[in-house]
């Protein structure tokens, strides 16, 4: 039996329903700023959701923990429970099929990273016996699956985007359906938003977040106007769960309320009363609490404590130094970590994943493989994944304009790179220009136009410069060198 849920209206007036088995298998992706209505349109799926499947929350502000007193969801307050605690609830969750509330609130932003990963941990990890089918709502999910650094810790931020990629990309085998919200798809993490089949598509300003959404919604680039003149509470929809075409539609109401509305407007009084002046004027002149040390007791004299350190200290022990590689042993190395470097890029949707998630499979492979001395850090390592997604060889290196392409590259942002050295390369071998597949597959992406914006983007930041011949083929030049790839027809598949 196919199980429709009512979520809105259409502009006709018809009913806007989205079948639920197919959500479950396919995930959905929301975006909206902030007043865009994005908390509601989550309200109202879980409302109209909760009896049909078992539910799981991750709530940043605590405003879905009214869903507990009308649907009967569990609500764990996270800044009471330790991360083992929330691995170990998270399973009984899974096993009881409880529906729950994750209320993150009360804690710091590190925190509510750390707490919301061994959560989603937990979830994950259960047993075979309990893969029932469960929606896990994500609310921004920008915090908890950035796409770039922020300002939390780099533990806690890998744990949580790790977390999150579990979700989204290996969740549906074991019966959890991702949807996460965001403000901004350009801050969410690539990998999490292109696992998404579904999208829902709310007010936004920025171009580029609405360039990206008219891009998920197969939308041309002028139509990307639209989203700024969304109303609140008005989406347009995509996905085989709810339409094969955008449908612009409107959410229908919901019968909880949230905590996380701004307050209302109230009227300040004429003049403030003369008990509010005094106590105001009384704080402001009170003079700042000392802290006065506790008076010294006589004592005897303190000992040497540096003569004691130095009697203890134990007599020093100086590693052996790594021994210097021959000039044969270290091109063996470098081989062993490109052969190594090339298997973890052969896994199936390897050129879609973070570079830190793909910097601990390679950590991983050096052990197996046993391979001596220190490992590439992470920005050697994105070098040399930048060099490997672009098919650079060694070879090319030796051409006379390689420095200034690599310097070109160095001053590029760092996710740029591999398009630009992918490029290079054709244009030092005079080979054909490279397809929009194959330089969205090494910027990371499925998307072909995001690919030609990128190569915009970079021609308007003088890397290069694009023209086409008689026959509409497409060729790249590279700027300073003149060098140039050969005409290439921007539609062919990715090699």
């Amino acid at each position: 039996m196919t199980v429709r849920i009512e979520i809105g209206t259409t502009t006709a007036g018809a009913p806007a329903t989205l079948d639920l088995e197919e959500l479950l298998a396919t995930r959905l992706l929301v975006q909206g700023n902030s007043g865009s209505g994005k908390s509601h349109l989550l309200r109202r799926l879980l409302e109209q959701s909760a009896a049909w499947v078992q539910q799981a929350v991750i709530d940043p502000e605590g405003d879905f923990v009214t869903l507990g007193d009308r649907y009967g969801h569990l609500v764990i307050d996270a800044a009471a429970s330790g991360i083992s605690g929330l691995r170990r609830a998270a399973d009984g969750v899974r096993r009881h099929r409880v529906s729950v509330v994750l209320n993150l609130e009360n804690l710091e932003v590190d925190n509510q990273l750390r707490h919301a990963a061994a959560f989603l941990d937990g979830l994950f990890g259960v047993e075979r016996d309990a893969w029932s089918p469960m929606l896990v709502v994500v609310d921004e999910a920008q915090l908890f699956a950035p796409a770039m650094g922020s300002d939390v810790s780099d533990e806690a931020r890998r744990s949580a985007l790790a977390a999150m990629t579990d979700l989204m990309c290996r969740g549906r085998k074991r019966g959890l359906a991702g949807v996460v919200a965001t403000q901004r798809l350009a801050k969410l993490a690539k990998n999490v938003a292109a696992e998404a089949s579904n999208f829902l598509m709310g007010r936004t300003f920025l171009d580029i977040d609405m360039a990206r959404a008219a891009d998920l919604l197969g939308m041309e680039r002028r139509q990307a106007e639209m989203f700024r003149d969304l109303a609140r509470g008005h989406f347009v929809a995509l996905g085989p769960a709810i339409s094969r075409r955008p449908l612009a539609l409107r959410i229908g109401a919901v019968e909880t309320g949230s905590r996380g509305a701004g307050p209302k407007l109230v009227a300040p009084p004429e003049a403030p009363s003369d008990e509010a002046r005094e106590l105001i004027l009384k704080a402001a002149a009170a003079p700042d609490p000392r802290n006065l040390p506790p008076p010294r007791r006589p004592s005897a004299p303190p000992p040497d404590i540096a003569a004691q350190l130095a009697a203890a200290r134990p007599a020093a022990v100086h590693a052996p130094a790594e021994a210097a590689l021959t000039l044969e042993e270290d091109a063996a190395r470098r081989t062993k970590l490109a052969e190594l470097l090339r298997a973890v890029l052969a896994e199936p949707d390897a050129a879609y994943r973070q570079p830190a998630v793909l910097y601990q499979d390679f950590l991983v492979r050096c052990r197996i493989a046993r391979l001596g001395g220190t490992p590439p850090d992470i920005p050697a390592f994105r070098r040399m994944l930048s060099l490997a997604r672009a098919g650079v060889a060694e070879a090319a290196m030796d051409d006379a304009d390689w420095p200034a392409v690599a310097e070109q590259a160095a001053a590029l942002p760092e996710d740029t790179q591999g398009v630009y050295l992918l490029l290079a390369r054709a244009a030092l071998g005079a080979e054909p220009c490279p397809s929009d597949a194959a330089i969205a597959r090494a910027y990371g992406s499925r998307s072909e136009g995001r690919a030609r914006r990128l190569l915009e983007w970079l021609e308007g930041q003088g890397a290069i410069v694009c023209r086409t011949d008689a026959a509409g083929r497409r060729i790249v030049a590279l700027t300073g060198s003149g060098r140039e790839t050969a005409p290439g027809d921007p539609a062919a598949e990715a090699a």
